[in-house]
């Protein structure tokens, strides 16, 4: 398959599917005029790179869970310890936009609005003396 019916399938631009073969991650074959060709295994692989990538994972995980997929001997611990490591890293932003969150609607509750010009969200986002 030539690349952009490869895009069609997976739903990638094609600009993707060519940096994921130049970083080694999904490489396609060359036809003999210097064309990339993709096979039905390619296309899955990319599938699954990008419904990796949907969830979050970086591509050096999706390297990693990719070449686990692909290992028969593979160990299903070492597959849930990755899921694991990524869904802490999640929670751990999820507290961190949580905090944002208290911290933006304090601001915005003690902001009294108007035409005055003093503002508790400037005032709140200035350092302190």
């Amino acid at each position: 398959m030539k690349i952009g019916t490869v895009a069609k399938l997976t739903n990638l631009s094609v600009k993707s599917i060519r940096y994921y073969h130049d970083i080694g991650l999904v490489i396609g074959g060359k036809n003999d005029n210097g064309y990339r060709e993709y096979t039905q295994s390619h296309v899955d692989a990319l599938s699954f790179i990008q419904h990796c990538r949907a969830l979050g994972f970086t591509l050096e995980d999706c390297k990693a869970l990719l070449d686990l997929q692909q290992d028969s001997q593979r160990n299903a611990a070492d597959v849930k310890a990755l899921a694991q490591h990524h869904l802490d890293d999640v929670e751990q932003r999820i507290a961190h936009l949580s905090n944002l969150k208290k911290q933006l609607q304090h601001l915005i509750h003690d902001c009294k609005g108007g035409k005055q010009p003093n503002c508790a969200i400037l005032k709140g986002l200035s350092p302190t003396p």
